[in-house]
């Protein structure tokens, strides 16, 4: 884009258009955490079946990321962020009209399917787009509000529209939204350049990564449910669909995952491994924190909405301000190690949640200090993914971290959700249900934590970053 005064706004005017279509993505992993009562009601889903409406999503989102960032790298990130969009827009629809479990959950997974086309392609449109380190500093921290805070807006959005239209209505809102994005994307975003190769489309490598990590993921919620020799099959099956994957990217000609773009950049194993217990930590406090504020404390949808307001406020006054500034004063590791220290101590904070609890004692001080730690987490550890890469390699590192958000988030909750309901039914006989209710929510609140302590830990000692955040094409 041009450099003087016009072109430097259609960046930002592009930024925001990006991050508009981002937010839709963000907003539909945890818009639906508040909806989930109403939706069991409504469509007859199981407790733990309801962790599939929003596996769903995550696990065809993280599934087909690598998919959709090499498709912006060969076929023009434009090109594909439009598809993207107008296939997320449609499956916004069928969920909205779904009136059985199998519909819902097959728009769910349609839905990821088209957010996994947009993601990457955003991500490295905001990459490629802003070269100056402070812009681009600025521009992550607006990037990395979305990430974090839209989940808490999810939240909010989705206690105000259930409570006052129904929970269809948290999925026909994108409507609106992805048309008017859809419409804004030839004035804004510059046109896709000839690519000099195009390569191929590696497409059965997106199915096996996708049927390996649905498989994981089922065999993991049904712990509790299925013998555990078929657990154990499932689980073999997945590690095979694993290996196929493998086999698959060092024959093709044009793998999801190009050899040794890992052994090149030791920050990206890191920064990406990072993400995965960054996100199973947070995907399972929106899950869990909903579920505790709803059928322990009993609030409504809209007083669950109002609760998470806080932490909204506290992401959006530090993410595109304070959260640069710290990032340059003090680098991107540190930022990455603060941010998720104080989200691990949020989750300390609910896992000491009691029965009768209530909002300014047991739940606002944690959603403060969450709030505060995302706000520096998210976009130090997505900017600690693009060190160092290509601008060829941008759709490619962009579908890596979004990956492991979908992937840490799908993994997450599928453990966090077992876990709640094996530790519930194990404590049902000694305490009243909404005692041993609660007893599991603290159990994966206490997990959650631990995924992030340990994800801090890996950034301390094993990330090598720069102090301030280099243009891309620098090497670690």
């Amino acid at each position: 884009m041009g450099r003087g005064s016009s072109g430097g706004r259609r960046r930002w005017f592009a930024l925001l258009l990006v991050c508009a279509a981002q937010l839709m993505l963000v907003l539909d992993g945890t818009i639906v955490n508040v909806a989930l009562p109403a939706i069991g009601d409504s469509l007859g889903f199981s407790e733990v079946g309801l962790s599939w409406v929003v596996n769903a999503y995550l696990l065809t989102f993280g599934g087909f990321l690598l998919l959709g960032g090499r498709a912006g790298d060969l076929f023009g990130r434009r090109r594909v962020f439009m598809a993207g969009l107008v296939l997320f827009t449609i499956a916004s629809l069928l969920c909205g009209l779904a009136f059985s479990q199998g519909l819902l959950i097959a728009a769910r997974a349609l839905q990821g399917i088209g957010g996994a086309l947009m993601a990457p392609a955003a991500l490295s449109i905001v990459i490629t787009t802003f070269r100056d380190p402070g812009e681009r500093a600025r521009a992550m921290g607006i990037w990395g509000f979305v990430a974090s805070g839209g989940g808490s807006i999810g939240v909010f959005l989705g206690g105000v529209l259930t409570q006052s239209f129904g929970w269809p209505w948290i999925f026909l809102v994108n409507l609106p939204i992805g048309i008017a994005a859809l419409a804004l994307c030839p004035p804004l975003l510059d046109p896709d350049p000839a690519p000099a190769k195009r390569g191929g489309f590696d497409l059965p490598g997106a199915l096996l990564i996708t049927l390996s990590l649905v498989t994981a993921v089922y065999a993991i919620i049904g712990v509790g449910d299925n013998p555990l020799l078929l657990t154990l099959a499932l689980l073999a099956l997945s590690a095979l669909l694993l290996v196929g994957f493998s086999a698959v990217e060092r024959r093709t000609a044009a793998p999801l995952i190009p050899p040794g773009i890992f052994s090149r950049s030791r920050n990206l194993v890191v920064s990406n491994i990072v993400m995965v217990l960054t996100v199973a930590g947070v995907v399972g406090w929106f899950f869990f924190s909903a579920l505790y504020l709803q059928r322990v404390l009993l609030y409504d949808s809209f007083a669950t909405g109002l609760a998470y307001l806080p932490g909204t406020i506290a992401i959006g006054a530090l993410s595109y301000s304070a959260a640069a500034r710290a990032v340059g004063r003090f680098g991107i590791k540190p930022m990455i190690v603060v941010g998720m220290g104080l989200m691990a101590l949020g989750l300390l904070l609910f896992g000491r949640a009691p029965v009768g609890g209530s909002f300014l004692v047991d739940v606002l001080p944690g959603m403060v200090v969450l709030g505060v730690g995302a706000a520096f987490a998210f976009m130090a550890v997505i900017l600690a993914s693009t060190v160092g890469v290509p601008e060829s390699e941008a759709g490619l590192a962009s579908g890596l971290v979004n990956t492991s958000q979908q992937v840490g988030g799908a993994l997450g909750l599928a453990v966090l959700a077992s876990l709640a309901a094996a530790y519930t039914g194990l404590v049902t006989g000694t305490r009243d249900p909404v005692a041993a209710l609660n007893s599991g929510y603290h159990a994966a609140f206490l997990v959650s934590a631990a995924c992030l302590l340990l994800g801090a830990l890996l950034a301390a000692t094993l990330l090598r970053l720069p102090k301030e955040t280099p243009s891309p094409g620098a090497r670690d």
